[in-house]
């Protein structure tokens, strides 16, 4: 039984309604046609200029000089910020105890005069926080969700659970430059079902590297984006927090890590049966990734390994990771990829701009 000892009655009865209840609770919506079936995906409500975002750290700790830098950031977007009852609170390398930060969230989505979430930073924590999550309540209220990094936990869980689009995206204290900015209104603002390119620093389209190639491989699938952070997704396996992987297109990234650690989490879902479920695969960026100082493989052959035998189109570099310019990725939007050119073309809008967030997921 879970324990915290410094709680109020107030605060574990909150935990207890709308956290580990809501493993086992639905609340479905009505729409004309009666309650939506629990396979019906939902798109959150886009953002509009004179918005209130909501600010959270739901994984490392942040300071004060972290939300001043970010709220002039969201400011420059016409948005008005809310502050996480908790976003300041320190419990070792955590922003807070677990049900503390699971609050801040649960509050968010609750609150109705915040309109998205973004998270502050990545680091760890958000895995510990996902058995306290109201995943009804979050499927009543959705709304965007954005982060990346650790954030991954969220993101998929939300989407697995409670059946709304989130977004891997910058976290609030990222660089919020022209590039990421101009994604991220596209996507989050105009509801456009954008084709996502790389590009250069000249602005010219960058060459994708294929890791499939051949006269039997196809060159493009479709199929629902899913993914985050490599080492976060690897953590995840065998918990009831990821979303089905049948035909769907897997996207990772990752940060400093050795390439053997690469090989292992890749065996992890491949041995999970993961890899063989997935018609396409995207490598983001493996920023600061090393052979290490032992004999080793390169990423290439690594990638090589554990992805040409599926027979799917497959291609390494996108702008997706610890990077400056960056995408914002629909997190189980149906999508089609090019694995020659190395695009990613949105099929439909991820978010709604009137009535129109009810999308059949089957």
């Amino acid at each position: 039984m879970l324990r915290y000892p410094i709680m109020t009655i107030k605060r574990r009865q909150f935990i207890t309604t709308f956290g580990l209840a809501a493993l086992t609770t639905q609340i479905p919506l009505p729409t004309a046609q009666g309650k939506l079936s629990p396979n019906t995906i939902l798109k959150p409500p886009c953002l509009q200029i004179g918005d209130t975002v909501g600010l959270i750290a739901p994984a490392g700790i942040i300071d004060a000089k972290d939300i001043e830098a970010a709220n002039e950031s969201i400011s420059r977007l016409g948005l008005k910020v809310k502050l996480g009852k908790h976003i300041l609170d320190r419990y070792g390398y955590l922003a807070g105890k677990d049900a503390d930060r699971a609050y801040d969230v649960n509050v968010m989505f609750g609150d109705r005069s915040v309109k998205a979430i973004i998270a502050m930073r990545g680091g760890w924590g958000c895995n510990r926080i996902l058995p306290l999550l109201n995943y009804s309540l979050i499927r009543s209220h959705p709304k965007i969700l954005m982060g990346y990094s650790d954030i991954t936990s969220l993101l998929l869980a939300i989407n697995a659970r409670s059946r709304v689009i989130t977004f891997h995206g910058p976290v609030a204290t990222s660089t919020w430059n022209q590039l990421t900015v101009d994604y991220l209104k596209r996507i989050l603002f105009n509801a456009e079902a954008v084709t996502m390119r790389n590009l250069n620093t000249s602005g010219v389209q960058a060459q994708a590297i294929p890791i499939t190639s051949g006269v039997y491989v196809p060159r493009k699938a479709r199929g629902k984006l899913v993914g985050g952070n490599l080492s976060v997704l690897s953590a995840m396996v065998g918990s009831p927090y990821l979303p089905s992987w049948n035909k769907s297109i897997l996207f990772v990234e990752e940060i400093g890590e050795d390439v053997y650690r690469i090989d292992r989490m890749l065996t992890q879902l491949k041995t999970a049966g993961i890899l063989n479920q997935i018609s396409g695969f995207i490598f983001g960026q493996c920023t600061n990734c090393s052979p290490g100082n032992e004999p080793s493989l390169t990423l290439m052959q690594v990638l090589q390994d554990h992805i040409l035998p599926l027979d799917i189109p497959a291609w390494y570099g996108s702008m997706i990771g610890h990077i400056k310019d960056k995408f914002t990725v629909p997190i189980g939007l149906e999508v089609e990829i090019d694995a020659n050119v190395g695009t990613i073309r949105m099929l439909e809008a991820a978010v709604s701009k009137k009535n129109d967030s009810i999308k059949r997921f089957y």
